[in-house]
């Protein structure tokens, strides 16, 4: 008898391909699908763009003028020192969209589907948090124009401009890890986007993202300055050249070297959560 006659052969689970070059592959056709999808329903771009907008015209025009950053009361100076906080918070927040994308599928029983299909098992993962930073970028380029609106300006050159969203979308895909094994953990899309904020709020106002860390109580000074989302913002400010003169730069590590500091946070918080959404990636479908 043949092997393809053998009872149960043609039942047999596809097994999934192996190989760095295959992965890849599935990965961006799986990227792909979630971008056409996200192109079919713009009001999940509208909406994702309105927020970030709303932070930047409240921050400026609200706080702008009673918050002193370097000495000083300036409201376009603080318009400045604010800008690199909203975009890392942005690119941070996406973090919901990605966990409840991603608990959507679940439920909906897509993974299901994808699973029988003779694919890498971590490129329906890497595939989604592919997607989610090309929308994340769209984002940052809206509210950059924004940005330039209210008066904010960069002072050091295009390279270092370039590095600095770079860094910011390094932040928001290690962050987009995250949201991967919140998604996975959780029964609807409804608790993962309330789990993948309810952290994301003390995480980024806890930092020197809105207020330098020396006005803020001893203890909470020392976690803002270790906190890397503080770090890629300061990098951020650097590279910008968004730090006031007279700004005070904290003695913590991170902040002395904010872009060293920026790149290894994110480079471990990919490699731990990737290795933990994965994982249960892989109980949960099996």
């Amino acid at each position: 008898m043949s092997v393809l006659t053998q009872p149960g052969a043609d039942t047999a689970a596809p097994r999934p391909r192996g190989g760095i070059v295959q992965s890849v592959k599935d990965s961006l056709v799986v990227a792909r699908r979630n971008l056409i999808r996200m192109l079919r329903i713009p009001e999940m771009i509208i909406f994702g763009l309105i927020q970030p907008i709303m932070f930047v015209v409240l921050f400026s025009y609200v706080f702008g003028g009673s918050i002193s950053v370097g000495g000083s009361l300036d409201s376009g100076l603080y318009r400045e020192f604010l800008m690199a906080g909203i975009f890392a918070q942005t690119v941070t927040f996406a973090t919901a969209g990605a966990g409840a994308g991603i608990a959507d599928d679940m439920h909906k029983g897509l993974i299901d589907r994808f699973r029988s299909l003779p694919m890498a098992r971590g490129a329906v993962l890497t595939g989604r948090t592919l997607a989610d930073l090309v929308q994340t970028s769209l984002t940052i380029v809206v509210l950059a124009l924004v940005a330039l609106l209210v008066g904010w300006r960069i002072h050091e050159g295009v390279p270092k401009m370039l590095a600095g969203f770079g860094l910011l979308l390094l932040l928001g895909y290690a962050f987009s890890w995250i949201g991967a094994l919140i998604g996975l953990s959780v029964r609807t899309p409804e608790a993962a986007t309330s789990g993948g904020l309810i952290w994301l709020f003390p995480l980024t106002f806890i930092s020197t993202a809105f207020v330098p860390s020396s006005n803020m109580p001893a203890f909470l000074r020392h976690i803002a300055e270790w906190n890397p989302f503080s770090a890629t913002v300061q990098a951020c400010r650097e590279l910008f050249g968004n730090l006031p003169q007279g700004y005070p730069v904290p003695d913590a590590w991170p902040m002395q070297h904010p872009v060293l500091a920026s790149v290894i946070w994110s480079v471990v918080i990919i490699a731990v959560f990737r290795t933990l959404a994965v994982r249960k990636y892989r109980s949960a479908a099996a």
